[in-house]
């Protein structure tokens, strides 16, 4: 008995990664984002691996589970791989105080993000 599969979301052409609770702003994430999305994925790693942004090496890992997807849940070619989407969520805020003078609290807060990347084949243009 039991449920029946849900369709796939995506195209027969793509695959998706997402990661949850990555320790940084959605701001922040954002740009580390928008520097790889259009991009080939090829040159989105190059992007992600010499980027200064302490965020950039967990955004890494995300692609690489993409391509990761592509290549062997869904049989795609490596090197026709762009990405196609790379959305920024943003999730928990942890709040914590910070003794300030005359017994008062400064609010320090520690936001959480998600991201989700999805890459897709490249037409061949004969």
């Amino acid at each position: 008995m039991g449920k029946k599969t849900a369709p796939r979301q995506l195209a027969d052409n793509e695959a998706m990664a997402y990661s949850k609770f990555l320790r940084t702003s959605p701001q922040k994430l954002n740009l580390v984002a928008e520097s790889i999305r259009g991009k080939s994925c090829e040159s989105a790693l190059a992007e992600l691996t010499f980027s200064k942004r302490r965020i950039a090496s967990e955004v890494k890992k995300v692609l690489q589970s993409a391509i990761a997807n592509a290549e062997n849940n869904h049989q795609l070619d490596v090197d026709q791989l762009i990405v196609s989407e790379a959305t920024v969520g943003r999730t928990l805020v942890m709040k914590r105080w910070r003794a300030r003078a005359r017994g008062r609290v400064g609010r320090i807060q520690k936001p959480f993000s998600n991201i989700r990347l999805v890459v897709r084949e490249r037409e061949e243009t004969a």
